[in-house]
């Protein structure tokens, strides 16, 4: 009978948005964008604000 090795779960990446005080038009801007924009913009200011770690 074979053995399988079960594997760690990816993910436990936590983003922390307490204190923010941005608006969403201050980080999207006020034209439409797509949802994949939206996520690149997203995953930006989260980079950019230090709001995100290892959780």
């Amino acid at each position: 009978m074979a053995t399988t090795t079960k594997k760690k779960a990816f993910g436990g990446y936590a983003v922390n948005f307490n204190g923010a005080t941005e608006t969403l038009e201050g980080i999207f801007g006020k034209k439409p964008i797509s949802p994949a924009e939206m996520t690149k913009v997203l995953w930006a200011y989260v980079k950019k604000k230090k709001l995100g770690g290892k959780g």
